[in-house]
């Protein structure tokens, strides 16, 4: 299930650009509540993987995947400034469910699978040049490291090694995880410095 399963789908850009168009008129999670409207961003070129949860209400209302305080504490976490992080050359955005499910009584709801069943292996399939997959958060780690002990998300990030350098996962860059990260210094001090090489090298 993961970015390095076999390629079914054709490569080039004509591929791609029809793949996109197939997912943007997606109407599966129409019956959200604020209906169906799929966000990403991703070409033949991108070198780095996003592989997140699902559009918050702010993605949903702006139609710009981590505008928000959520994805200017990633951009932080990369070393990256706008520009390079909405281009999709760089960097694929391709999160478990397309579209914002709506929200419930602790927070956002999980992505919709039926998003996942879909479309994602084709999406993935159709990246050749992945250097890197940031894993951020469960759903996102079951899909792409179903392999990995069932450990919480702190052990599971704390053994980054294991995983590195091909995938790097994440606890969700989320203000709502303040107190996560005053708790764990070290994913400051160890990984983050390593992920900012990481992306450089990648880049150029």
């Amino acid at each position: 299930m993961d970015q390095k399963s076999p390629k079914f789908l054709d490569n080039d850009t004509s591929s791609i650009e029809a793949l996109s168009n197939e997912i943007r008129a997606c109407t599966i999670c129409e019956p959200l509540p604020l209906g169906a409207k799929p966000i990403f961003q991703f070409n033949k070129r991108s070198r780095i993987l996003i592989a997140g949860q699902a559009p918050g209400r702010i993605t949903h209302e702006k139609g710009i995947p981590f505008d928000d305080p959520s994805g200017n504490r990633l951009r932080e976490w990369l070393g990256v400034d706008r520009e390079a992080f909405y281009n999709p050359d760089i960097f694929a955005i391709i999160p478990m469910g397309f579209c914002f499910p709506g929200t419930g009584k602790s927070g956002d709801l999980p992505p919709r699978p039926e998003c996942a069943a879909q479309w994602r292996n084709r999406a993935l399939n159709s990246l050749p040049d992945i250097g890197l997959t940031l894993v951020i958060g469960q759903y996102a780690m079951d899909w792409h490291m179903p392999d990995r002990p069932k450990e919480t998300l702190t052990k599971t990030v704390q053994n980054w090694r294991e995983y590195w350098p091909d995938i790097l996962p994440l606890p969700h860059p989320s203000p709502r995880n303040n107190i996560w990260l005053k708790r764990n210094p070290w994913f400051g001090e160890d990984v983050l410095p390593s992920l900012q090489e990481r992306v450089q090298t990648l880049i150029g």
